[in-house]
């Protein structure tokens, strides 16, 4: 009986997290026009639909630029940019809406706390390569 490796290469777990944040997004957007369907204000439409897509174009302009950190720092950034959108998903699906919720709260505040996670991690991220490469 043999068993399947699962390949966890830099280079595929670079581009299995492309993936996962493009669908992310787009699952994102539908979501966000459902949501909005019954709202004649198409400029409004469009700017949550920015709103919402912001952290996904986000996330995969800092996966371009992290493809020339080292292994050790990519790998749990690109573990990380999954959760984040995996749980964005989540929260969009109306899973945690409560009973008084408006369905647009959810649509402002995910992308603020994406944007924050973003803003703490990447900024890290740089700050243990540059001590690795202090170290070395």
């Amino acid at each position: 009986m043999t068993t399947a490796k699962i390949n966890t290469s830099p280079s595929f777990l670079r581009i299995f997290t492309v993936t996962i944040i493009v669908i992310g997004g787009i699952i994102s957007n539908g979501f966000t026009l459902h949501a909005g369907h019954n709202n004649r204000s198409v400029l409004l439409i469009l700017l949550f639909l920015g709103w919402v897509s912001s952290p996904f174009i986000g996330l995969l302009v800092a996966c371009f630029l992290s493809s020339r950190w080292p292994v050790v720092t990519r790998k749990p950034l690109y573990i990380g940019m999954i959760l984040l959108v995996i749980c964005s998903v989540i929260g969009y699906s109306g899973v945690f809406s409560t009973a008084g919720m408006k369905p647009a709260f959810i649509f402002l505040v995910i992308p603020l706390i994406s944007w924050i996670l973003i803003a703490i991690t990447i900024p890290v991220a740089i700050s243990q390569i540059r001590k690795k490469k202090d170290l070395l």
